[in-house]
């Protein structure tokens, strides 16, 4: 699951390197459009629909705080 995130995130924003950062949101890789469009390839990618509640920048500021939001959602 992380490596598709991670491909997900450079499909979005490919000028970025997220594995080199501890938190996407603080230093400016990801912004609330880029959350959006992720919220939503996420959810075309695993088949699921993250509840608007939990569309909140703490699930998003690394691949393993997107892979908790996902496991609430995904069963492997």
């Amino acid at each position: 699951m992380k490596n598709r995130i991670t491909e997900i995130l450079r499909e979005i924003r490919s000028e970025f390197d997220f594995s080199t950062s501890s938190n996407f949101i603080e230093d400016g890789m990801l912004d609330s459009f880029d959350i959006v469009n992720l919220v939503t390839m996420l959810d075309e990618e695993f088949k699921i629909s993250i509840e608007g509640t939990q569309i909140i920048p703490d699930n998003f500021v690394s691949v393993e705080s997107i892979c908790s939001l996902l496991s609430k959602y995904v069963k492997e």
